[in-house]
């Protein structure tokens, strides 16, 4: 039965590498003898962030910025890798202070998630970020970020909308409603 027995990793090797990325390619022998070559993102050791800010309004806090994989201006909430030393609660509010020029003193965390599971081995951690309070640090994005106010009462209506799409963003979104649906029973 798939998923009793991992596959044997024959070998790996370095296929491709450029600034940001490296390419490993597997070759994997399954428990049924069935052999396969894999590609995959080699493993950096960091994980990532991503943060669903709620003001004290009860309004949702969003970024447009700019995704070069989508050549498009792209609607989602604030994230960020975890810096060496932090944990993913320090580098929440460290990103949240970053993009949006607000810290949170209470981050609630919703899930730990991957992105494809085939091809990429890092984790990001889902928060709800409350009691934000102002205060801004320099980020290293190119450009300013846009930040999007979008009422918590029309939170579904967001996931229709079209410059809405990234699937983490989706997948927080989601998971917030669920949070705040168990908070408030």
């Amino acid at each position: 039965m798939p998923g009793n027995k991992k596959p044997i990793i024959k070998s790996v090797e370095l296929v491709a590498k450029s600034k940001l990325f490296s390419i490993e390619s597997l070759e994997l022998e399954f428990s049924n003898g069935v052999q396969r070559t894999y590609e995959r993102m080699k493993r950096s050791g960091r994980q990532a962030v991503l943060m669903v800010p709620i003001t004290e309004d009860g309004d949702l806090l969003l970024v447009r910025e700019y995704g070069a994989g989508t050549e498009e201006y792209e609607l989602g909430f604030p994230k960020g890798l975890v810096d060496l030393g932090e944990t993913p609660e320090q580098a929440a509010d460290r990103e949240l202070k970053e993009e949006i020029g607000l810290g949170a003193r209470k981050l609630t965390p919703l899930k730990e998630v991957v992105l494809a599971p085939s091809y990429f081995s890092s984790k990001m951690t889902l928060f709800v970020a409350r009691d934000l309070y102002p205060e801004k640090l320099e980020g290293d994005e190119p450009e300013p970020l846009e930040v999007v106010r979008w009422p918590l009462q029309q939170a579904e209506e967001l996931l229709t909308h079209m410059d809405f799409s990234e699937a983490r963003s989706i997948a927080a979104l989601m998971l917030t409603l669920r949070q705040l649906s168990l908070e408030s029973e």
